[in-house]
């Protein structure tokens, strides 16, 4: 198998609005649920909040040119909600649809396409105070909003993405609590995941509205690459109630136009699914121009043996809660650490689940393109004395991953980009400013960049499409 990509592969960074940009207060910026949550006390690490971030909304210039020095030709990107329509309702403001005209026109000028991510978990605080994802009118909100940044950067950016990872959005964020809002209420995680599911639905027809011919639609998933301890029936049907609750509750309505009915039994206990309208799955079931998948690593799960199922202690990948994301799995379903080396979130290293989304999205979607849209690890990286950054293991990590997205090309998935998370060393979410995923060192205290190893690595891989060995030492 040859090392090399195909021409015009899409080699591209990523970030989030909220972990980077700060300037919280400027320009008419009101709250979205992620300040309310990082100021509330003991929701992050250390009281850490993104109120100052690494301050890319004033360094953008800065942070595009370093773009452009790694030699990527694309870069995602999430738009802030709150500031460029404050209260989820009404008019954009325009000064803050500013700051990202300008984040297009430099990086248009220093030939990288911007890939724009409209929902990257950053909602109105307003909103969430009148019912939040659970509330369907959040669904039509979002479709306004959509509409907005799609008549103000519809010339200019071709690529959109309508939602990022909502399983988080729904399930971290109103079923254990671990990330904004912090809700822990399983029946509205499930209404969430509907109305987000909407959300998308009617944002992309509102996009298609609005942007000219050449505009096109994706959505970003992080589907689960689920293993089981054994092949035992038990297990399997595990290993069937997670991937339900992870991925075809996405895939089915967006690619099939209709929900799974394993999910609708697994939690009819909860609910009967009334929130679902007549309708709705056709809304959902938009015509995608690609499916953007995130992979960090594998879910391995076995039957539930004693007490307490699918308790939280973080085994399951997604934080530490007294409280389920995974509504209807509970009692059925035991998480397991994954075997191998691990990240430093405790997450290992295992890009044969990679490969094992792409070729299973080549076979349920066939003829739809995929993209990477977010891959990546976080490391301990500290700089050197000479203030070089140094990072073999994460080297090692993206080998190994654009190894197996090279890999499912040549057994025929069409994947057309790759976008490594993250640009920069940022918020991370819960985790605070505890764990670096940024190709690029940032230093806290004096913000200064640093591009690290992995990044003249990744430079050189974007600027020839071909796979660089990994150094030894």
């Amino acid at each position: 198998m040859s090392d090399t990509f195909p021409p015009g592969f899409l080699w591209g960074t990523a970030t989030a609005a909220y972990q980077i940009e700060g300037a919280v207060r400027e320009n008419g910026r009101t709250p979205s649920i992620w300040d309310v949550f990082s100021h509330t006390p003991g929701k992050t690490e250390n009281g850490d909040t993104g109120d100052t971030a690494v301050d890319h909304f004033h360094r953008r210039a800065e942070d595009v040119r370093l773009m452009a020095d790694l030699d990527v030709n694309a870069y995602r990107f999430s738009v802030s909600w709150p500031r460029v329509q404050p209260t989820g309702r009404g008019p954009a403001v325009q000064r803050g649809l500013d700051f990202y005209r300008e984040l297009v026109d430099d990086l248009l000028d220093h030939g990288i396409e911007p890939v724009l991510t409209l929902y990257h978990w950053d909602l109105p605080q307003e909103l969430e105070s009148a019912g939040g994802w659970p509330a369907r009118e959040t669904a039509q909100r979002f479709a306004e909003y959509a509409r907005l940044v799609g008549e103000a950067l519809g010339d200019r950016v071709t690529r959109w993405t309508t939602l990022n990872e909502p399983w988080c959005s729904a399930f971290l964020g109103y079923a254990s609590g671990v990330h904004a809002p912090g809700r822990t209420d399983p029946v509205a995680a499930l209404r969430a995941a509907h109305h987000l599911n909407l959300g998308h639905g009617l944002a992309t027809q509102a996009l298609r509205s609005v942007l000219p011919a050449r505009g096109q639609v994706s959505v970003s998933l992080n589907p689960s690459a689920v293993r089981t301890l054994t092949n035992s029936p038990e297990d399997l049907d595990a290993k069937r109630r997670v991937d339900a609750l992870s991925s075809r509750i996405f895939t089915g309505p967006m690619l099939t136009g209709a929900y799974p009915k394993d999910l609708f039994a697994d939690t009819a206990r909860l609910t009967d699914w009334s929130f679902v309208q007549d309708g709705d799955t056709a809304t959902i079931r938009q015509p995608l121009d690609s499916l953007g998948i995130n992979y960090y690593q594998p879910t391995v799960v076995s039957a539930a043996t004693g007490e307490g199922g699918a308790r939280h202690d973080g085994s399951d990948g997604h934080g530490a809660s007294e409280h389920s994301p995974w509504p209807g799995a509970d009692s059925h379903v035991a998480f397991h650490p994954a075997p191998g080396e691990l990240t430093d979130m405790g997450w290992s290293v295992d890009p044969s689940g990679l490969y094992d989304l792409l070729m299973r999205y080549t076979r349920e979607a066939p003829g739809l393109p995929l993209m990477i849209t977010e891959n990546g690890a976080a490391y301990p990286d500290k700089p050197a004395a000479d203030g070089s950054v140094h990072d073999p293991d994460r080297i090692r990590y993206l080998h190994g991953h654009v190894s197996a997205v090279r890999r499912a090309i040549a057994d025929g998935a069409d994947v057309r980009g790759y976008f490594l998370w993250s640009l920069l060393d940022n918020f991370e979410w819960a985790y605070g400013y505890g764990k670096r995923f940024g190709a690029v060192h940032v230093d806290y205290e004096t913000l200064r960049r640093t591009p690290k190893s992995s990044a003249l690595w990744y430079a050189r891989l974007a600027a020839t499409g071909v796979i660089p060995e990994v150094p030894i030492g």
